[in-house]
């Protein structure tokens, strides 16, 4: 499936104006038993997926910037071939948690056919984005009613859940 511009616009729309509705389905999935909504993320996820192609979007890339560990600046400065300092100089900032994120908005690394020039190097946050098939969803559903204003993905997975609750 593409997404254009205008699609992930109201996608957006569409995620905000259905906080209530949202917050009310994950107030009742917080009941579940961890395990059980991990499934049903899980089986969720794979649909979407399936359908999916994340490139035709990146609108993750587009609007939001990672918080990176030690190790994700290490790897990327290597893979960019440049010493630690000159990369966190060049392309990171702190942000109010006290953790890296890119200083600019897009993603520097992303190009304009929406492929990532150090995908192999991306941040851990970058290569679990969107975290909706991860153990424990019960800790992040918060994130997850977040993530489905930016993900067209999340607010399709939201919705399946929605008409199953």
């Amino acid at each position: 499936m593409n997404y254009t511009r205008e699609s992930i616009r109201n996608m957006k729309t569409k995620a905000s104006a259905g906080n209530q509705a949202t917050g009310k389905l994950f107030k009742s999935l917080k009941k579940l038993r961890p395990k059980i909504l991990d499934e049903l993320f899980h089986e969720s996820h794979a649909r979407e997926f399936a359908r999916i192609d994340c490139l035709s979007c990146a609108n993750c890339c587009k609007t939001t910037s990672p918080a990176m560990y030690d190790s994700d600046v290490s790897r990327m400065a290597k893979a960019m071939k440049l010493k630690r300092p000159e990369f966190i100089d060049r392309y990171l900032r702190l942000d109010e948690d006290n953790e890296y994120v890119f200083k600019s908005i897009p993603c520097p690394f992303l190009r304009d056919d929406n492929y990532c020039i150090v995908y192999d190097s991306r941040p851990k946050a970058c290569r679990e984005y969107p975290h909706t098939d991860r153990r424990r969803m019960h800790q992040i559903l918060d994130l997850t009613a977040r993530n489905a204003r930016i993900c067209p993905a999340v607010f399709n997975i939201v919705r399946q859940l929605q008409k199953q609750y």
